[in-house]
């Protein structure tokens, strides 16, 4: 038996207040979604996924709070999925059919240490 471990996928993206899509380009989106996280999840190695929203609070050392998300280097986080895979090279095979590399976004593959 191949011993598993688990991996972190967080998905980037650049968001922008001048582009809404379409329903159907919603609908397509949601479908490529759906099959990346549902051939994931056949094979067993789905542990959690998690889509964020666009509210939040970004709390500094000093305890002062800021409105917003953390939008860094045009990007921000849109979510992410935890998974099993026997390496890091394996973790990022499966990454590269992600959709979010099809609407010009980012995936970072991390592994998960234990606390």
């Amino acid at each position: 038996m191949v011993q598993t471990k688990e991996f972190m996928l967080l998905f980037r993206f650049e968001p922008s207040n001048n582009y809404q899509p379409t329903a159907e380009e919603i609908n397509a989106m949601q479908q490529q979604w759906s099959a990346f996280i549902s051939h994931i999840a056949f094979q067993e190695k789905l542990i959690s996924t998690h889509q964020l929203g666009f509210e939040g609070m970004q709390i500094s050392s000093d305890k002062s709070v800021q409105e917003g998300i953390c939008i860094a280097n045009n990007l921000t986080l849109a979510g992410n999925m935890v998974l099993l895979a026997s390496s890091l090279e394996e973790a990022t095979e499966m990454a590269k059919n992600c959709p979010i590399l099809f609407m010009g976004g980012t995936v970072e593959v991390r592994n998960i240490q234990p606390m």
